[in-house]
């Protein structure tokens, strides 16, 4: 287990620790040339996170706490804009742009928390793959093999996920698109929340769909989500009442999801739904064929792909060369897409969630593996397109679901102790992220009381 928000928060409150000793331990953590750190941050910011927690220590002895957040040590993904530093979205193409004028709001609302930022974290080169492999600044390691070569940590908030696992950080605040919060929570055994996208401030970000990305936090509970999600959609830090599972309905989609899952992540998956049915909560298997569409759907070209190369083009025809080919080569796939091709794309998918909410109205939420193979080894992905490319529609294809519905989605650890992480996706409609919250806290106590 990691340690949690509250319990941090509680030792801070007993006065048994301080906001400047957990950020030094933080850092310390990151600047280990033994450890992940240099793969894991783009940028350790060691001056200005002590000066933020010796403030913060400060206004706690005048009795001023201004959310559970308060001194605790938090990284932010490398597309986040912070004021003064420059925003490279894990890619060398831009390490000579100019330094962000202010700070997105979601870095704004972290600092008003009295989060403290350690550093920015890796990713894939501007978010877009779902492994967390970086040729630029190096993959961050899974930390449940680092032997030889190691296992990916999931993309594209690889290094948010290892800041989390390995002690340099609380909390990660990382983005997601097309599961690039929820899928490095399950390959490393984190908890991740995907928000609805209009509730959190996009805003300050490099852009991989404007459309779909999402921002949310990778962490140690479903409690630690909400409260982070609440302070980055400025709301009060207050997390919502559980849910019991009993008689909670529960779909399970037969439809896509469950398809080429390996034997580790079924043998999990069939597990927790047991234990949840046992636990008093209504599973029913159910057939969700607009899952089968998206591929008709997007036949002619993506929402991520079209808004990707309209943002990348003169950068793709400049300086091509610098980017991650294999990124690059996605990107160069936008360019295929008409407008009038993007417009049918809109009104489909506006057709499209309005079908699946209509589906699933009846149910209280959905119950999916997160993705349905265990984390791949590094090098078997480095040294070959074919598995490469494999692995990638296989880590996307059950997130990015969610995302198209524009919907919000909690990934939580259900694997047993012991065994590779896999990941239990809880998710709903639009604009549920309350009842999502408050029903994964109950399936958190059920999974947790099993391991």
């Amino acid at each position: 287990m990691y340690p949690t928000i509250d319990q941090l928060a509680a030792d801070l409150a007993a006065g048994s620790t301080t906001s400047l000793q957990l950020t030094e331990a933080a850092l310390a953590r990151a600047q280990d040339p033994a450890g992940e750190g240099a793969r894991v941050f783009t940028l350790v910011d060691a001056e200005r996170a002590r000066a933020a927690a010796q403030a913060s220590d400060l206004l706690r002895a005048a009795g001023m706490v201004r959310s559970p957040l308060e001194g605790l040590p938090v990284s932010v993904k490398d597309l986040f804009d912070v004021a003064g530093q420059v925003t490279t979205a894990g890619s060398v193409v831009l390490k000579d742009a100019p330094p962000a004028e202010r700070n997105a709001p979601v870095i704004d609302r972290l600092i008003a928390a009295g989060a403290v930022i350690v550093g920015r974290t890796n990713m894939t080169e501007f978010a877009f793959s779902g492994l967390g492999l970086n040729p630029h600044y190096g993959t961050p390691k899974n930390p449940w093999d680092r032997a030889g070569g190691g296992r990916i940590p999931g993309g594209s908030s690889s290094g948010a996920a290892v800041s989390v696992t390995d002690g340099m950080a609380v909390v990660g605040i990382g983005s997601d698109t097309g599961g690039s919060v929820r899928i490095p929570s399950a390959l490393c055994g984190l908890t991740g929340f995907k928000p609805t996208q209009r509730r959190v401030p996009i805003d300050g970000t490099v852009p991989l769909s404007t459309s779909l990305d999402s921002i949310g936090p990778l962490a140690a509970s479903v409690r630690c989500c909400a409260i982070v999600d609440a302070v980055l959609a400025g709301e009060p830090p207050v997390v919502p009442a559980a849910r019991d599972v009993r008689d909670a309905r529960l779909a399970v989609p037969e439809t896509l999801v469950l398809d080429s899952m390996d034997s580790t992540v079924a043998a999990a998956f069939e597990r927790a739904c047991a234990r949840l049915q046992a636990a008093g909560a209504r599973l029913s298997r159910i057939a969700v064929p607009e899952f089968a569409e998206l591929g008709r759907l997007h036949a002619r070209g993506t929402l991520a792909g079209a808004e990707a190369w309209a943002w990348h083009r003169t950068l793709l025809t400049e300086r091509g060369d610098e980017y991650d080919p294999r990124v690059g080569l996605r990107m160069r796939g936008g360019e295929a897409m008409g407008a009038a091709d993007y417009i049918d794309l809109l009104a489909a998918r506006r057709r499209w969630i309005a079908q699946v909410e209509a589906r699933i109205a009846g149910f209280d939420a959905l119950l999916m593996p997160t993705v349905p193979i265990v984390a791949p080894r590094i090098d078997a992905l480095t040294n070959s397109d074919e598995a490469y490319f494999a692995a990638n529609g296989l880590m996307l294809r059950n997130p990015t679901l969610i995302n198209f519905l524009d919907g919000c989605a909690l990934s939580l650890p259900c694997h047993a102790e012991g065994e590779p992480p896999v990941g239990l996706t809880l998710a709903g409609a639009g604009g549920r992220d309350a009842d999502v919250l408050a029903l994964g806290l109950g399936v958190e106590d059920v999974l947790r009381s099993a391991r």
